[in-house]
């Protein structure tokens, strides 16, 4: 099966995260930009606030969809080490990459966040969502940056998933839901019959939209 489009996605993820609906300290986290509909959707399903935990893909230069590592809030960098080895990607060319993802990092935190503090994470049940999860480099940097906060309870959920990743995250993560495990997988995009990218104006009025809704609804 296919995706109509993230918002589609982010529907059918809700239905399998019903046993969260309107429980206590729960929050949706999305990784943006692309996580961000689909868990609008989620958050909008499970009454449940929803906010952004930023993290950023390291690319291979000239293949930027193929991850070789990620690095996420707190300093957190995960690496890919047997696609750093196949591709020969130097220290030098691992640290200017590095240092250009953290800034960007930074600059959509700032972007996104408009001065809010971050969310609490300490004692709360997080489900962190993203659009797919093809190598999981970005999520798994996302992972270990939350563990140090100390979540009550920790779930990674997406639409699709490669079947060896998602199995993976099942020693990583408290809970683990992918909607489908195609295989083979090629890419998350291939899973959707529209795959925009979506940009940081969508960002933002998707998490103001869903605060409003929040609010209205308690």
């Amino acid at each position: 099966m296919r995706f109509q489009d993230r918002a589609d996605a982010g529907k059918l993820l809700a239905k399998k995260l019903l046993a969260y609906r309107d429980q206590p300290n729960v929050l949706i986290l999305a990784l943006p930009r692309g996580g961000v509909p689909v868990a609008a959707e989620v958050s909008r399903a499970l009454h449940a606030p929803l906010d952004v935990f930023v993290v950023r893909k390291l690319g291979v230069p000239g293949r930027e969809e193929l991850a070789l590592g990620a690095v996420a809030m707190g300093g957190i960098r995960v690496l890919n080490r047997a696609v750093i080895q196949d591709l020969q990607i130097t220290p030098d060319q691992l640290d200017a990459l590095t240092t250009s993802e953290q800034e960007e990092l930074i600059r959509r935190q700032d972007l996104y966040r408009d001065s809010r503090p971050l969310p609490q994470i300490h004692n709360q049940t997080v489900i962190l969502i993203d659009d797919g999860l093809a190598t999981g480099a970005t999520m798994r940097a996302a992972v270990l940056a939350l563990r140090q906060q100390h979540p009550s309870r920790l779930v990674v959920a997406v639409p699709a998933g490669a079947p060896e990743i998602c199995e993976q995250f099942q020693d990583e993560v408290d809970d683990i839901v992918c909607a489908i495990t195609p295989y083979p997988f090629r890419s998350v995009g291939s899973w959707y019959e529209n795959f925009p990218q979506v940009t940081d104006d969508e960002v933002r009025d998707q998490l103001a939209e869903a605060q409003r809704t929040y609010v209205a609804s308690h």
